[in-house]
């Protein structure tokens, strides 16, 4: 089958050559040369002309349009010929005064403003895509809903230890979050490559993670975006997660104490879902008196220690007696860290004598 750039080469060594024979015969008299050397000449020229240089101005600029098209987002598309359409029309509105002046004016200037006016709805339309599109949701939401909506401006951008851990789903699901969940591809990509990995406890962690991501957009609750903006000249995928968050203005949402460090320091609000963990867990102040299994030794001499149903770590000064047992055992210190709480107490038993 022939290729298109190869019958574009063909067409213009055809149409090229031709060109080059009238060049030639036409140009033979100013330069004092005979005709039909110089047609030849100049056709042969235009072969040559026509077999190079065709494709770079047919075939390859129409494959990269096409190639444009597929790859660009469909609300960029959609929002990228919404504009088309806008300029050509507000042009036509302008063609009919212009077209009554006299001589060239009134003969070109409404061609050049049609295609003006095409340019800058396309690129208008095209680069605030994102901006027309949300400002058009909350305008359709706001007509068409009559209860109280929680949805709001904020942006609650993703990374992929929030999407593996997935204790965010529950969140969502409860209608605590306010707002909008981004998901930038980038992640998604990131989530794939870990989903695909050869090593049996990476590869769960990233299907763990695509899992989350099918119960995040099937809730009813809090709207779940994928965008497909990207920073091409930044490598690290936190970077890029802060830089997206700067230029929608936009909050991280992580589990990764590194990447809350570092979005802070740039400006960023950061939700970290540990803390968030830490705030709602169940609080004991000393003196306060509850049953707990002590299901383990501790690191210092006759310590035990046992779990809250939450998963705080429980430290029992000479719990070590009371191992494989439920024990009441009495608050003494209540530590909290970034990276959770931890609970030391004493049994009960022991504390009154």
């Amino acid at each position: 089958m022939t290729s298109p750039e190869f019958l574009s080469r063909m067409i213009g060594l055809i149409v090229f050559s031709i060109l080059g024979l009238r060049l030639g015969a036409d140009i033979a008299p100013v330069i004092e040369l005979p005709t039909e050397g110089t047609a030849v000449i100049f056709s042969l020229l235009g072969m040559l002309f026509g077999i190079i240089v065709t494709p770079w101005i047919t075939v390859r600029p129409v494959r990269s349009i096409r190639n444009n098209i597929y790859e660009m987002p469909v609300e960029r598309l959609v929002m990228t010929l919404v504009g088309l359409i806008v300029g050509l029309f507000a042009a036509l509105l302008a063609t009919v005064p212009l077209s009554i002046l006299e001589g060239p004016l009134g003969l070109y200037t409404p061609a050049l403003l049609m295609l003006v006016s095409a340019y800058l709805g396309m690129a208008i339309f095209g680069g605030r895509s994102r901006e027309i599109l949300e400002s058009v949701s909350q305008w359709r939401i706001k007509g068409l809903t009559a209860r109280p909506s929680i949805a709001s401006s904020r942006k609650l951008v993703m990374d992929t230890s929030v999407l593996i851990d997935g204790r965010i789903v529950d969140v969502a699901e409860t209608g605590f979050l306010g707002g909008q969940i981004i998901i930038p591809r980038f992640v998604l990509s990131e989530l794939h490559r870990v989903a695909d990995s050869s090593d049996p406890l990476r590869r769960n962690r990233g299907r763990r993670g695509l899992n989350m991501l099918n119960k995040l957009q099937n809730n009813e609750v809090i709207p779940v975006r994928i965008v497909e903006d990207d920073f091409e000249d930044i490598a690290e995928v936190d970077n890029k997660l802060v830089a997206l968050a700067l230029q929608l203005g936009g909050i991280v949402m992580t589990n990764d104490y590194n990447l809350n460090q570092v979005a802070e320091a740039q400006g960023v609000q950061v939700l970290n879902v540990n803390l968030l963990a830490n705030a709602v867990r169940s609080i004991y102040i000393p003196g306060e008196s509850f049953p707990l299994r002590i299901i383990q030794e501790g690191r210092e001499q006759d310590q035990g220690v046992g779990y809250l149903a939450d998963g705080t770590m429980v430290v029992v000064e000479k719990g070590k007696n009371y191992m494989d047992r439920n024990v009441n055992v009495k608050v003494t210190k209540l530590i909290t860290q970034p990276t959770g709480r931890m609970i030391f107490a004493e049994p009960e038993y022991e504390a009154h004598n």
